[in-house]
């Protein structure tokens, strides 16, 4: 009987002494690290789009691809903007043609401008002479007005020609300055653009996904076709309540846990801790100020950067999974 309770005060002993490691266990390394099973795998997305309309002639990827930056991803008909492009240069070539007729004008300007001014001269010289022998009696004063209304249609038309002339040379002198000119010259630089962007490739490394694009289907510039799931770029989304950021901080380490792959352990590191809760930026925040409130502890978003894994566990977006921030 005395053996039996001494048992059992020794069982009684051995328990509290457990419970009260347990309890400086969880005292000590809680204080030590920070974690969260809110946690969801992400990455950077490229939303990959035509940047001008038309038709799907071929396709080069399949879903789920990994593609390499400047591998092929598309093609579309590039002949309505060949055709584009020849438009204008035959634009371009009317636009210098017009240039070389100005300047021929302006030529041909100033030599009228000479050749009137010459002739008024001349005019002028024939009145002073004609006014003198109509003083003396040897020419009658219908030559003195015929030389006088001579004179005044010539310093019109100077008046004019000289008008026809500052008007030409109103215009560049270079014909790559011209208006006409630079407006052509921009719209073949903007085809060309065009049609080196009916050959579509990837800009980054990475995964295709949500793939749906066809052969023969037309597409509209900037409407999204497909993703491109940038390689490398995987992070971690892990909410932390408001009330365990205390300690967190850029640059510490981070034990992860991915549900899809039990009993691995991934590294990372702290990116970043979000300037708002994830309520604050929902389409549709909740209006605190309004009806019965009830104070709920909010979540922040902090930002886990992946150290790389290897090709055995690859890794996708929205998985879930359980992160724990180490405070030292």
């Amino acid at each position: 009987m005395e053996r039996t309770k001494a048992k059992k005060i020794i069982i009684v002993i051995t328990l509290a002494f457990a419970a009260l490691l347990a309890g400086y266990a969880f005292m000590h390394f809680s204080g030590l690290a920070r974690s969260t099973e809110n946690a969801y795998l992400n990455a950077d997305v490229i939303s990959v789009a035509s940047q001008v309309s038309g038709r799907i002639t071929a396709v080069h990827i399949t879903e789920n691809q990994l593609v390499h930056k400047g591998d092929a991803l598309f093609d579309i008909d590039p002949e309505p903007f060949s055709i584009a492009l020849s438009r204008a240069q035959a634009d371009l070539a009317l636009a210098k043609q017009a240039a070389r007729q100005d300047n021929a004008d302006i030529s041909v300007a100033r030599a009228q401008v000479a050749q009137i001014e010459s002739d008024l001269a001349n005019a002028r010289t024939s009145y002073a002479r004609d006014r003198e022998l109509v003083t003396q009696h040897f020419l009658s004063q219908q030559s003195l007005d015929d030389a006088q209304t001579r004179s005044q249609s010539l310093q019109a038309a100077l008046e004019q020609a000289r008008a026809k002339l500052t008007k030409a040379l109103s215009a560049p002198e270079k014909t790559e300055e011209r208006g006409d000119v630079m407006k052509a010259q921009a719209a073949i630089a903007q085809a060309r653009l065009d049609l080196q962007h009916t050959h579509v490739v990837a800009m980054q490394d990475g995964q295709i996904s949500n793939l749906s694009l066809t052969e023969g289907s037309l597409v509209s510039a900037g409407a999204p076709l497909f993703a491109l799931i940038e390689k490398n770029s995987f992070h971690i989304d892990a909410n932390f309540k408001e009330t365990e950021l205390v300690g967190i901080h850029p640059g510490q380490d981070v034990d992860i846990q991915i549900d899809m792959y039990p009993g691995q352990h991934f590294k990372g590191t702290v990116e970043s801790i979000s300037g708002g809760t994830g309520t604050a930026f929902s389409l549709l925040p909740p209006q605190n100020a309004t009806g019965n409130w009830v104070k709920i502890a909010q979540r922040v978003p902090v930002r886990i950067k992946l150290a790389p894994t290897d090709a055995e566990h690859p890794l996708r977006i929205g998985a879930t999974a359980t992160v724990s921030v180490h405070l030292q």
